[in-house]
């Protein structure tokens, strides 16, 4: 009889399936020897048995059903089949006489009666190791997934823990993804250009590619890299350590939803506040042109007649550097500012241990309590409707009292972080006067604020709230300083 090879690898590793087909094969070869079988062909695939669709496998059978072979050699009738209806194929041919013999060097088959019983009891439990298998796997991943554990490969700029079954920063790749973030924020660059940027500072796949665009997209719309992942559908608090800030995500969002994919033109260059501005009078957005060798804005006066002229880009340039003076801090006050911010944070550490301890001491006492409820209740001391009315609020107590641990815990000193970025912000704006970049005024401006309007030549938007109240405090003591001049008793400051 002729009979044909066949060795299958689930798909897992590449080197995983090469090594297993060729060793299969290498003992398929040396079993035909010892039993003196004639190979007329010899199929291999690297492809899951769990659902029909093989294509290797449906060529065997046509090979077996033309008459050109009578029987299969494979490793394990686990190999043939893992599912129902590949399993009743080949039961179906060798009841017609289309295959006349099966063998395995691990597994002894006859074609008679008991023996395609025997056959279809081995099909049987390869589909129930598969079966039970898929049930352990996602039993696994909903085990982790309540930890907050991400149960598949880790995404680029993490690394999956084999001992600790968890996921750990990549030391080595963490930066560059956090670095493509903070890039893509300022809203001066593609997509395709901070893929650049990536490839050039060395960033690859795990399997060493340069990362595509849409890879690079991808990575921006995570929400996996500030500590949130969905799952099935469903989103989970994940326990990994977060690469960037909800902040920094949220940024980039509204950079993808402004920019998408649009190039950057070389007029974003030449009219730096280009794209920044609306008419205060009809709503419009503001362009530029050069007229006679200077930049000119003015309304594109697109919806209705507007009245507004033109402005030159040094009338507003000097509006913009008038409000970044406002809210200005030289570099040497900047570094006063963070070291008293590093002691503020230190005593508020220390300071947050002795409150999150006497609210652990508290939290045992209503634990004890409730111990004490139970016993009167079960002792029948007090009735069923006191015992609930009681056990309700203590279990409130209980809850507020976790709650409030848990903020200290987790944000006791969380404030410092926005209060250093803020005095960094301010530092930024003594940067750009010094530097005079105009293109960074605009981003800063972003950032800063919203609703910027240019009405009668005049510049004017709406601070954050931090910026609006030093500004607001700024100006006063500059009015307080010309008052000197009128009331020679008061004093500077």
């Amino acid at each position: 009889m002729k009979y044909i090879i066949y060795a299958r690898k689930s798909t897992e590793s590449e080197e995983r399936q090469v090594r297993s087909i060729e060793s299969q094969i290498s003992e398929l070869r040396e079993f035909a020897a010892k039993e003196k079988l004639e190979i007329v062909a010899s199929l291999c695939e690297a492809q899951t048995a769990k659902e029909p669709g093989r294509m290797k496998f449906a060529e065997m059978l046509s090979f077996l059903e033309s008459g050109k072979a009578d029987g299969i050699l494979s490793w394990n009738p686990d190999r043939l089949a893992r599912n129902s209806i590949d399993g009743g194929q080949i039961i179906y041919l060798l009841d017609t006489g289309k295959i006349k013999d099966l063998k395995f060097p691990t597994h002894w088959f006859e074609n008679t009666p008991q023996g395609k019983f025997m056959l279809n009891i081995a099909f049987g439990q390869s589909k129930y190791y598969v079966d039970n298998l898929s049930e352990n796997i996602k039993r696994g991943h909903r085990a982790k997934l309540r930890k907050g554990i991400w149960p598949s490969f880790a995404p680029l700029g993490y690394a999956n823990n084999h001992k600790t079954r968890d996921v750990d920063v990549d030391t080595e790749k963490a930066p560059l993804v956090r670095k493509g973030f903070e890039l893509y924020s300022t809203g001066k660059y593609t997509l395709k250009q901070i893929a650049k940027a990536l490839k050039d500072l060395g960033l690859r796949s795990y399997k060493g590619n340069v990362l595509a665009v849409s890879c690079v997209q991808r990575i921006l719309k995570s929400t996996f890299y500030y500590g949130i992942f969905e799952f099935n559908g469903e989103t989970y608090q994940g326990s990994h350590e977060p690469l960037i800030s909800k902040k920094l995500f949220d940024e980039c969002q509204e950079v993808m939803k402004d920019r998408g994919h649009i190039m950057t033109r070389k007029s974003e260059n030449l009219f730096p506040f280009r794209g920044l501005l609306t008419c205060g009078e009809c709503k419009c957005a503001i362009t530029a042109e050069i007229q006679k060798g200077h930049n000119y804005y003015r309304c594109t006066k697109k919806r209705e007649m507007c009245s507004q002229k033109y402005v030159r880009e040094e009338l507003l340039t000097e509006q913009v550097k008038s409000f970044l003076q406002k809210v200005s801090l030289p570099s040497q006050d900047t570094e006063k500012v963070l070291r008293e911010l590093d002691k503020d944070e230190q005593k508020a550490r220390e300071d947050s241990k002795v409150f999150v301890k006497n609210l652990k001491s508290e939290l045992a006492d209503v634990e004890i309590k409730l111990d004490k409820l139970l016993s009167a209740y079960l002792d029948e001391v007090i009735t069923s409707e006191e015992y609930a009315a009681q056990k309700q609020k203590m279990l409130d107590n209980r809850v507020e009292l976790k709650e409030k641990v848990h903020e200290i815990e987790d944000k006791g000193v969380s404030w410092l972080e926005p209060a250093r970025a803020w005095v960094k912000s301010l530092n930024q704006a003594d940067i750009l006067l010094s530097s005079g970049d105009k293109s960074e005024m605009t981003t800063f401006l972003k950032q800063i604020g919203s609703n910027h309007i240019l009405i009668d030549k005049s510049f004017s938007f709406s601070p954050k709230n931090p910026f609006q109240i030093l500004c607001e405090r700024r100006v006063s003591r500059r009015e307080l300083t010309s008052a000197n001049l009128h009331f020679p008793n008061w004093r500077r400051g």
